[in-house]
């Protein structure tokens, strides 16, 4: 199948960046650009790299045109807003990237607010960061808080008083971490990859399972799902096993 994973174009299932690892690069098509190739197969990619530098209005325009209609795009907050300017006084960096990845159109999915670990709660500062989101963005919104103090009902609250979802991590700080949160009309997982971050691949039951979960959530409301144990190259594998998983519960003769 290519394009979205389910039946019901709910659930969209993709990668930290779209590169493609070579054991299996044989399964995608051989001409154009990388992103070309992968979005003929996947229905949608998270941009990681906005979070450490800018791109150009045009670089988020010409992507938008290389995609079919039906991928999307999530793209990571830049870490002058999260990470230096820890959610304060972070307007003027947060319009100028709401300039940029605008761009993206009508494959603009959800916009991703991941938090640095050492970032407490702060109801205050949070409340007024999120509100001023929200004056400029009236679209999908996720956040991953990492530190434990997040965790709690005044946290999971106040993101949903500003429509904001609370990423499912793996592997999670604290046993609700692994958990969505925050406003519900939004399941957005991101897999960090575990035993070891960013490098381990999940062993085939653990993505069955997934496969399972996500296809169950997918029957409430959109479902992101998003790969990110990029570093030797398994999260391709890991989501392509996922997105088959997924396809074959949805089949008519349901899994074999």
């Amino acid at each position: 199948m290519d394009g979205q994973t389910s039946g019901e174009n709910r659930i969209f299932l993709g990668t930290a960046g779209w590169g493609i690892a070579a054991a299996v690069a044989p399964l995608f098509p051989s001409g154009g650009t990388h992103l070309d190739r992968y979005a003929r197969v996947m229905p949608a990619v998270e941009i990681d790299t906005s979070f450490y530098r800018p791109h150009r209005p045009a670089t988020y325009a010409r992507w938008a045109r290389s995609v079919p209609p039906g991928f999307r795009f999530a793209v990571k907050l830049p870490r002058t807003v999260t990470h230096d300017r820890r959610l304060r006084d972070a307007g003027e960096p947060l319009a100028r990237f709401l300039g940029e990845v605008t761009e993206l159109g009508d494959r603009l999915g959800p916009l991703l607010v991941q938090l640095p670990p050492s970032l407490r709660f702060d109801g205050g500062v949070a409340g007024a960061f999120f509100a001023g989101l929200r004056q400029r963005f009236g679209g999908d919104v996720v956040c991953e808080p990492r530190h434990r103090s997040w965790f709690v009902p005044a946290a999971g609250g106040l993101l949903a008083a500003h429509r904001v979802a609370r990423v499912a991590a793996d592997p999670a700080v604290v046993p609700d971490a692994a958990k969505p949160g925050g406003w519900r009309g939004l399941v957005y997982r991101r897999l960090h990859g575990s035993p070891v971050m960013y490098r381990s691949a999940y062993p085939p039951a653990v993505l069955d399972a997934l496969a399972r979960r996500l296809a169950e959530e997918a029957g409430r409301g959109p479902v992101w799902c998003v790969f990110d144990n990029t570093a030797d190259g398994h999260a391709l594998p890991d989501a392509l096993r996922v997105k088959d998983a997924v396809r074959e519960l949805a089949s008519p003769r349901g899994p074999c």
